[in-house]
C-alpha cells in the first residue's frame, strides 16, 4: 500500500528552525531587522570593505553577526561542523569556496588547486554531494569577453569555443583554462562529487557554457558530474535549456541543469543601456517566474535524461516542483532531483522539503573573512532590496520565537 505524500507547508516554523537554539534565533531576528534598514545596509556595505582593507579590528564583529548567518566558516574543517548539524535534519551541503576571482596566472592556478582540494575534502564527508565553481576563478575576464564576442550570437550549447580570434599567446592561455577545468572535473568524477558551474555576466557566458557542455559531453555519460547554471531572468535561457537538452540527446550525455533566477540584473541592465543594445533581462518579474516554472516542468518531463537542481528561494517554484513530481509519481528521492537554498536564508523551504523526504541542500560558502566580504555584502544588499524577502524571513523567525514561548 502506498503512503500518501506528506503535505508540505513552508509556513511550518517548527521544522524550519529546529536546528537553531533560542539564542541563535534571537541573533537572526536582530540581523534581519538590521538588514531591513536600507540606510544602515548602504552605510555598512560601503564602510565594511574599507574597514577590512585598512585593518580596523572589526573581524570579530563580522564573524559573530553576518558571517555566522551566511557562511559555513573560514576553513573546510569549520564547514564540517555546520554540515554535521544540518545532516541531523536531513539537509545536505553544496560547498562553495567563497573567494572572488583574482586575476593573474598564479592566482588562477591557486584557485584551481583550491577547487580540487574542496572536491577531495567533500569526498571524505557523506553529506557534501556537490561543490560549486566559477570559471572566472581560473580564467581572465577579458579573455572570456573576447571569446564571447567571437561567438557572435552562436550560443554555447554547441559546446564549441571559437578561438580563431585569439592570437597565439591567448590560445595558449585558453588552453591553460581548459586544462584547469579538465583537472577539476576529472577530480570530481574520480571522487564522485558533483560540480555546479556558476553563471557569469552575459558578455562572458558563451565560452563558459561551451566549456561546461564540453565537460558534460565527456563526463556525464553514466552519471552526472557537471551541472550548468541557467539564469531564467534572461529571456533567452528557456530556449537555451531546450537546445542544450537537444544537444545532450544527440550526443548521448545526461544534461545537468541548475535553475536559478539570476544574480546580475542591475549590472546587466545598466551595461545594455550604456552600450545601447537590447537588455538580456526579462521585461518583468512575472516573465522570469513564468520561464523558471516552465524550465522546471521541461526538466521533470525529461527527468531520465536531465539532472535537475531547483536552486530557488521562491516558495511557489519549490512547491510547484514537488506537485509535479507527485503528479508524475516520481519518488521524492529520485537521483536526478535536488533542491537548494543559500545557507542562512529560506530555512522554511529547505527544512520542510527535507522533512518531506526530498533531496535538499544548503549552499555553503567558506573562506577567510576578508575574502568573503564581497559575498556577504551582496547578501546584505539582496536582503534589503529583494521585495519582501527580509520581511518574510523576519516574520517567520518572530513566529517561531512566539511559538516557543507559548
Amino acid at each position: 500500500m502506498e503512503h500518501p505524500s506528506p503535505v508540505i507547508s513552508f509556513d511550518n516554523t517548527e521544522y524550519a528552525f529546529a536546528y537553531k537554539s533560542d539564542k541563535e534565533l534571537k541573533k537572526a531576528r536582530f540581523l534581519f531587522s538590521s538588514m531591513g534598514n536600507e540606510g544602515l545596509v548602504k552605510l555598512g556595505t560601503r564602510l565594511t570593505p574599507w574597514a577590512i582593507r585598512v585593518g580596523l579590528p572589526i573581524k570579530g564583529l563580522i564573524r559573530n553577526t553576518i558571517f555566522k548567518q551566511f557562511v559555513g566558516g573560514e576553513t573546510l574543517e569549520e564547514t564540517a561542523l555546520v554540515a554535521d548539524k544540518l545532516e541531523e535534519f536531513g539537509v545536505k551541503v553544496i560547498l562553495d569556496y567563497g573567494v572572488e576571482g583574482k586575476e593573474g596566472e598564479d592566482n588562477f592556478d591557486h584557485a584551481c588547486e583550491e577547487f580540487i582540494r574542496v572536491i577531495r575534502y567533500a569526498a571524505t564527508q557523506h553529506n557534501m554531494p556537490f561543490m560549486s565553481i566559477k570559471v572566472t576563478g581560473f580564467a581572465r575576464f577579458a579573455l572570456l569577453e573576447k571569446l564571447d564576442a567571437a561567438a557572435n550570437g552562436r550560443s554555447g550549447f554547441e559546446g564549441i569555443v571559437h578561438t580563431e580570434v585569439l592570437n597565439d599567446a591567448e590560445k595558449a592561455e585558453w588552453q591553460r583554462v581548459v586544462n584547469r577545468m579538465e583537472r577539476i572535473i576529472s577530480a570530481a568524477a574520480d571522487s564522485k562529487v558533483g560540480v555546479l558551474v556558476d553563471a557569469e555576466e552575459t558578455w562572458i557566458q558563451d565560452p563558459v557554457d561551451a566549456l561546461t557542455i564540453q565537460m558534460m559531453d565527456k563526463y556525464n555519460r553514466n552519471r552526472v558530474v557537471v551541472y550548468n547554471t541557467v539564469q531564467l531572468y534572461r529571456h533567452d535561457r528557456l530556449p537555451f535549456l531546450k537546445d542544450s537538452f537537444a544537444q545532450a540527446s544527440a550526443r548521448g550525455f545526461i544534461l545537468g541543469a541548475k535553475l536559478v533566477r539570476g544574480a546580475y540584473m542591475e549590472k546587466e541592465r545598466k551595461r545594455a543601456d550604456e552600450m545601447n543594445y537590447p537588455s538580456p533581462i526579462q521585461p518583468c518579474k512575472e516573465a522570469s517566474d513564468h520561464d523558471y516554472n516552465a524550465a522546471v516542468e521541461f526538466c521533470i518531463d525529461h527527468i531520465d535524461r536531465i539532472a535537475l537542481i531547483v536552486a530557488s528561494h521562491n516558495e511557489y517554484s519549490n512547491l510547484r516542483t514537488t506537485q509535479l513530481l507527485d503528479q508524475k509519481k516520481i519518488p521524492h528521492s529520485h537521483p536526478h532531483v535536488h533542491f537548494s537554498q543559500l545557507y542562512g536564508m529560506s530555512d522554511n523551504i529547505t527544512f520542510n522539503l527535507a522533512k518531506a523526504g526530498f533531496s535538499v541542500s544548503k549552499y555553503l560558502p567558506f573562506g577567510p573573512i576578508s575574502d568573503v566580504i564581497p559575498y556577504l555584502m551582496r547578501r546584505a544588499q539582496e536582503n534589503s532590496s529583494v521585495s519582501g524577502q527580509t520581511g518574510r524571513e523576519l516574520g517567520l523567525i518572530r513566529k517561531e520565537i512566539d511559538r516557543r514561548k507559548s
